[in-house]
């Protein structure tokens, strides 16, 4: 079926970031959670996310197997049972998705937008992502730091998903992240970003043909 859009924003696709932007934030219950199923001493959230968060971007990268990574984050190996249910939980924190967006995201695709998943996440959350409906019914790709082996901001995720949405011009092509400096970095290769920190309505303003050009309220 021939693809038609309705190019009143003045976008042509979009390249869509997945945690803070269409997935939600895990809550401090989560957080706390996975800080208890890691046995972390004395239950110091606080620490137990700065210790999280220091292999981040490599066990994102695919440089780190799950079980590098949770070594690096427990100062020990687990053992396979415990390792599986570390794993679940900490992917159990990023899927749950924010309604409002997923709504403004079908009823942009009845305009025939593409759109393309550029998301910093590591091998298997990046196939649970894959695995559900939204994904399947919105994405026309989905790109993953683990599969790409590079992270965002690293210029080269925005080439290969603009490579992806199939539109040669940059200026065509809607970025949106809840993070500053990967917006940046898009901006530089003259993607038209969008900073999304909650604000939906702006949002919906940005790919809804029918809400072009209204003003801020």
């Amino acid at each position: 079926m021939t693809r038609t859009h309705d190019s009143r924003t003045g976008v042509e696709a979009l390249i869509l970031d997945y945690n803070g932007v269409a997935g939600l934030q895990p809550p401090t219950a989560m957080w706390t959670r996975l800080a208890d199923l890691a046995e972390w001493p004395d239950r110091h959230l606080p620490s137990f996310q700065d210790a999280f968060w220091a292999p981040r971007n490599a066990y994102d990268a695919g440089q780190l197997s799950d079980l590098a990574y949770w070594a690096k984050v427990l100062g020990h190996h687990p053992g396979p049972r415990w390792l599986r249910t570390l794993r679940d939980a900490d992917t159990a924190m990023w899927t749950r998705t924010d309604p409002r967006v997923l709504d403004t995201l079908y009823r942009a695709r009845t305009s025939g937008l593409t759109m393309v998943l550029l998301s910093n996440a590591p091998a298997h959350l990046s196939n649970v992502l894959d695995a559900t409906d939204w994904r399947r019914e919105l994405m026309d790709e989905a790109l993953y730091s683990a599969r790409l082996g590079l992270c965002k901001p690293d210029p080269a995720t925005y080439e290969h998903a603009l490579a992806a949405t199939g539109i040669a011009d940059p200026g065509r092509v809607l970025f949106v992240d809840d993070r500053a400096d990967n917006c940046r970095a898009a901006a530089e290769l003259g993607l038209r970003t969008h900073h999304h920190t909650g604000q939906h309505a702006y949002l919906e303003r940005q790919l809804l043909p029918e809400l072009a050009g209204r003003a801020e309220s």
